[in-house]
This record gives C-alpha cells, sequence and structure tokens, in this order.
C-alpha cells in the first residue's frame, strides 16, 4: 500500500455533553486542541467513545464538520460512519467527506447482524459510495458479529476498503489477517491493552480510550512500536497498564469521560442508557488516576 490513513495513536474521542445533554462544543474544541498539542495522530470521532449510537444524525454530521473544521488538517480526522442499516451507513459517510473528514469508520452490522457474505456486500456498498478510504471496526463483543480472515481478504480487494481496526481480542486472528492480506490492508489495534503484541505482528497502531486522557503515552509507545524498539515499547505498556484496564472496568465510555471530568475538562456524563459509575468504581478509578498524578490537571 501506497500510504497510509495515519500511523501511531488515533484517540477515540469522548463527546462531551452539557447537563441538557446537547454537544458542549466549548469543550470538544479544548479537547482537540489538547490532543493536537501533546501529540495524538489521528482523531476518531463519533465511534464508541465518542457516543455515536446516541447523537441524532443531526448531531453525528455537526459533531464531524465542527471536528474537521477546528482541526483544519493538521492532523487525520476519522469519522465513525458505520450503522446496521447499509443505507444510513452510506448517507453518513458521504456526509463525512463532505465535512472534510480523511476516512471512515465503519462497524461491522450489529443486532440484526449479517453473514460473512452480507458483510462483503454492506462494506463494499459503503466504500462504493465516497472517495474517502474506509476503515473496518470488527468489535464483536459490542455487535456480536465476527468478520472472518478470509473475509478480510475478500474485503481488501476493494481499493477502498485500506484498514481495519481489530478489537476482537483474538491474537491468532490478527496474525492470520496479516497473513492472508499482507500489505493491501492496514491494521490497528482496537484494544489498548494489546497495541504491543498488535504491532509486533504489523500493526500500524492503535485506536486508543487510553490516549483521550494520556495522548503523549500513547503516542510514544506506538512509536517505540515503529522504531522497532519494543523492549522499550513494552516497559511503557506494563507501567500503564493498570490505568489502561480500569478504563474498562465499566461500560466504554462511562470510566474514560469520569476520567476527563477528573483530569480538569468538563466532559458531562454519558447519556442515557449509560448512567454514573457505583461510588466503588468511582473511587477506584481516582485512586487509581491519583497513582498516575492525573487529577485536576487543567
Amino acid at each position: 500500500m501506497a500510504d497510509h490513513i495515519f500511523t501511531g495513536s488515533g484517540v477515540a474521542l469522548i463527546t462531551p455533553i452539557r447537563s441538557d445533554g446537547k454537544v458542549n462544543y466549548q469543550v470538544l474544541e479544548e479537547l482537540l486542541e489538547f490532543h493536537i498539542a501533546n501529540g495524538t495522530d489521528a482523531i476518531i470521532a463519533c465511534g464508541t467513545t465518542g457516543e455515536a449510537a446516541t447523537l441524532s444524525e443531526k448531531e453525528h454530521c455537526e459533531v464531524l464538520s465542527f471536528v474537521s473544521e477546528k482541526v483544519n488538517g493538521r492532523i487525520p480526522v476519522i469519522a465513525g460512519t458505520g450503522s446496521n442499516d447499509t443505507s444510513t451507513a452510506v448517507m453518513l459517510s458521504r456526509e463525512a467527506q463532505k465535512t472534510g473528514a480523511d476516512a471512515c469508520l465503519c462497524v461491522t452490522p450489529y443486532y440484526n447482524k449479517t453473514s460473512q457474505q452480507g458483510l462483503v456486500k454492506h462494506f463494499n456498498v459503503i466504500a462504493d459510495s465516497v472517495d474517502i478510504p474506509i476503515i473496518l471496526y470488527n468489535v464483536p463483543s459490542r455487535t456480536g458479529c465476527n468478520i472472518q480472515p478470509k473475509t478480510y481478504a475478500e474485503l481488501c480487494k476493494n481499493p477502498n476498503i485500506r484498514a481495519a481496526k481489530e478489537a476482537s481480542g483474538d491474537i491468532s486472528q490478527v496474525a492470520l489477517i496479516r497473513s492472508l492480506c499482507g500489505d493491501s490492508l492496514d491494521i490497528y489495534s482496537g484494544n489498548d491493552d494489546q497495541t504491543v503484541p498488535f504491532m509486533s505482528l504489523g500493526a500500524l497502531g492503535v485506536i486508543s480510550v487510553f490516549a483521550n486522557i494520556c495522548p503523549m503515552e500513547m503516542h510514544r509507545i506506538c512509536q517505540l512500536c515503529l522504531e522497532n524498539n519494543f523492549a522499550e515499547a513494552q516497559k511503557l505498556h506494563f507501567h500503564y497498564l493498570e490505568l489502561m484496564n480500569i478504563m474498562f472496568s465499566d461500560v466504554n465510555p462511562i470510566p474514560i469521560k469520569t476520567a476527563m471530568n477528573l483530569y480538569g475538562f468538563d466532559a458531562g456524563e454519558c447519556k442515557l442508557p449509560l448512567v454514573p459509575m457505583s461510588v466503588a468504581g468511582y473511587h477506584n478509578l481516582k485512586d487509581c488516576l491519583a497513582k498516575y498524578d492525573l487529577l485536576n490537571k487543567v
């Protein structure tokens, strides 16, 4: 493949929400500047961590437009445009292209799911509807639908399907995908705690929840891997592993959004049906952030 959408750490950006349930664009801009200043290599807007599932289509498109405008080409912007309805995914992907996004991140169909042949048809229809590249998003724990390695090999024949965010958690599957697809499909880890092993198999980076609060640190881990310095990357990985893991002590993005509030950004709460952490969970998270000196930094 001649070029890549990005290499390194792409942040799966939270969407700050005001008390009235509307998007807090002032804080969103603060977050974008925070990431650009601290080494984040790409912004992923309106993904799972950005609560795309509970944004209206209008809000979704407005957030994508705002992010592209404010980033203004400084780093790549990747728009979450997936849906379990192919026509909706096409519409969102076309809107993302209009806003100036550099690529689309498209999750597998959820709830209704589909067959492997259905995945091939679904993603090819989306990819053929736009002129910006598609990153496939495989997260079976949320969707109940897994892209099989042979399906990846079929999908990457489409020149517009350029990469995959692999959050299956299955390192053996990633190895087989790399074996079958080679340089025809870039891989990004979809799990923070698997970034280093995935990159040892040739992944180009991560689409990260952890990077919301530690952008420079995740950028550094990825950079060390890209430099083939896995010994140093491993040391940083182990150092931050407790913090990475606690961000999944409740349903994502509840812990990371709570953490960003404790860090000092007015991120607000998650939209229903997601609710605040338990008292015990909140204090465990706060204690962990204190251990890493991440309280009240803004």
